[in-house]
């Protein structure tokens, strides 16, 4: 029985994060914006949520609802690969340079604010 509860609740969670990477995500000029937004907010979201399961106030079965789930389904490394590769092809070394680059050090940087976050929240909620 737990293995079908916590299977569904990955599912919902994924469900609700593709949805929302889909609207999102279609915001694209000639730098993909949506899917950076995206994968910036999933990191930020997914240390925050990461942060507070650690600290014990949230719990495995919200873990496996927001953090596999929900980030899984919304966040977009896969897209953002592809969209990458697809900006090298056309040529524009310098703006995928840019784009890989500040993907990933603002969403580490993003992940890492998330858990400080996750400290006030907790600090608060205590």
């Amino acid at each position: 029985m737990n293995m079908i509860r916590n299977l569904l609740l990955v599912a919902l969670g994924g469900a609700l994060g593709s949805v929302l990477r889909y609207l999102l995500s279609g915001i694209n000029a000639s730098f993909p914006w949506g899917t950076f937004a995206v994968n910036i907010l999933g990191s930020l979201l997914i240390g925050l949520l990461v942060g507070m399961v650690s600290k014990g106030v949230l719990s495995p079965e919200t873990k496996l609802l927001m953090v596999t789930g929900f980030c899984g389904g919304f966040t977009t490394f896969s897209t953002f690969a592809s969209e990458s590769l697809g900006m090298m092809k056309a040529g524009d070394v310098l703006l995928t340079a840019l784009y890989v680059g500040t993907s990933v050090v603002i969403g580490i940087l993003a992940v890492w604010g998330g858990m400080l976050l996750s400290e006030l929240f907790t600090d608060t909620l205590r």
